[in-house]
């Protein structure tokens, strides 16, 4: 009997992870560091957090809703989307405040673009930044670690224009003033690692990242140290780790060449330094992050690889 040719385009050879997997296993990997969140901010993480989903997942549903296409809420890319925003946010945010970032980051970060593997941007930075520019007073109103809710300064903001440092064993395990990111470094770098081992994460970005923050860090450490924080205090204070780990990697808006991932960590590394130690603002992760998303189709464009035989 003659063998049967099967035609069909292409891809002929699929792997085994999808979306729906990926982002299940992002959220698995943000336990931990949602945990530690919820310890140190009781009940007002809690508000946060149900707020943002609330906010990104109706969004996504409306915005499925008006375009006629079915609901993409089954993928998870919209739950992550809504945690990663309720972790780079103040715990006391008005929900009201959460709910609107959270649609905004999926309406405006999101399905602009056309949804789900065609945003420029990370969409949960995109919501942040939103409510910075709409909302800066509450966006920069830090509570410490209690049911208490008493205002404070954040680690780098203390550093930063007091010179005051805080110990690192409170960034370690979370015991500061900031956001469910800031927290605990321990927890978050728990859930990164995590994310490469299952392959759900490249390696690449935070270790181009974390390096570049740490060696251009020590720079002026070495010369001042009185006046600037250490590599490990740059590497655990902040949302460094929570943007290193599950922000940076985000696989749509990063390099899909192995050395462009590198290129995307260093870039990255680089303007959060530079933002911390002489920017206006004592914290850079978010605009680290958005500015290399813009640069990231040329990044791809100047390190694809050349086929055998053609010319770059």
């Amino acid at each position: 009997m003659a063998e049967r040719l099967i035609v069909a385009v292409s891809p002929h050879v699929r792997g085994k992870l999808d979306t729906p997997k990926v982002m299940r296993g992002v959220l698995i990997a943000l336990i931990p560091g949602l945990a530690a969140g919820i310890w140190f901010f009781r009940w007002h993480a809690l508000v946060l957090l149900i707020s943002c989903l609330a906010g990104t997942l109706s969004a996504e549903a409306m915005a499925c809703a008006l375009r006629r296409r079915p609901s993409t809420l089954r993928d998870s890319s919209a739950a992550v989307t809504g945690v990663l925003l309720a972790m780079v946010l103040p715990p006391t945010l008005p929900p009201w405040a959460a709910f609107l970032g959270g649609i905004v980051a999926i309406a405006v970060g999101k399905q602009v673009f056309g949804g789900l593997g065609c945003n420029v941007f990370n969409p949960a930075l995109v919501g942040r930044a939103f409510l910075m520019a709409a909302l800066p007073v509450w966006l920069t109103t830090w509570v410490a670690p209690g049911p208490e809710a008493i205002t404070t300064a954040t680690p780098l903001a203390l550093m930063k224009f007091d010179h005051t440092p805080t110990p690192l064993w409170d960034l370690l395990i979370g015991k500061v003033g900031g956001c469910m990111g800031e927290t605990s470094a321990l927890a978050l770098s728990v859930g990164g690692i995590f994310l490469v081992l299952k392959g759900y994460a490249d390696w690449r970005v935070p270790v181009g990242y974390l390096g570049t923050v740490a060696a251009l860090g020590a720079i002026p450490w070495t010369l001042r140290p009185e006046v600037y924080p250490s590599p490990l205090f740059h590497l655990l204070s902040g949302g460094l780790m929570l943007g290193a780990w599950f922000m940076a990697t985000d696989p749509v808006t990063t390099p899909v060449t192995k050395k462009g991932r590198y290129l995307f960590g260093m870039g990255a590394g680089a303007l959060v330094v530079l933002i911390r130690l002489w920017g206006g603002l004592p914290e850079g992760v978010m605009y680290s992050i958005l500015l290399m998303n813009a640069v990231t189709p040329l990044i791809d464009r100047y390190t694809m690889p050349v086929p055998f035989g053609g010319k770059r």
